[in-house]
């Protein structure tokens, strides 16, 4: 058993890649019993700075990355390809539907359970954290105590949701 702490694009293609194998896998997600500022669904994967996954031609480092997750058998690419809109080369897609079809792949995958709770420490065994740079509390702090530093940073966004109390 591995347990993903985060149900966004990295948890849920980490969730789905073990579950493929064999894996059992628990993947604990804080929506919907606690939503950011930035979130607007209890949907898994749920885009929320825009709806652009980037360039999708091969020459490009994000292009590159998504061809060798299609051929990897990518959860998260495969439902973005049947969620496109067009947005000239890169990879956009309809959030909400794309939101659903990895949530409900997840959902209905035998070695998936999907636990919908806030935790506030990281859980015992194999874990994956993958809760992104909204994390809080108890929890963030135990992963700057085990990784060092004073807080957690987002490195990913073209165009990030800023509040004003941020």
């Amino acid at each position: 058993m591995v347990t993903v702490v985060g149900g966004g694009l990295a948890g849920c293609e980490a969730a789905w890649q073990l579950a493929e194998r064999g894996i059992s896998v628990k993947l604990i997600d804080m929506k919907p019993v606690s939503l950011s500022p930035a979130h607007h669904t209890p949907l898994l994967c749920e885009l929320v700075c825009s709806n652009s996954l980037r360039s999708d031609e091969p020459s490009a480092g994000a292009g590159l990355l998504k061809h060798e997750l299609r051929r990897a058998g990518s959860l998260v690419v495969e439902c973005a390809d049947r969620y496109k809109v067009p947005a000239g080369s890169a990879l956009a897609v309809e959030r909400f539907g794309f939101g659903r079809a990895v949530t409900t792949a997840l959902a209905l995958h035998p070695n998936v359970t999907i636990e919908r709770r806030v935790i506030d420490e990281l859980p015992a065994g194999k874990v994956i954290i993958a809760s992104g740079p909204l994390t809080g509390g108890r929890l963030a702090k135990q992963i700057r105590d085990l990784f060092g530093g004073d807080r957690l940073y987002f490195y990913d966004a073209i165009a990030p949701i800023v509040s004003a109390d941020s």
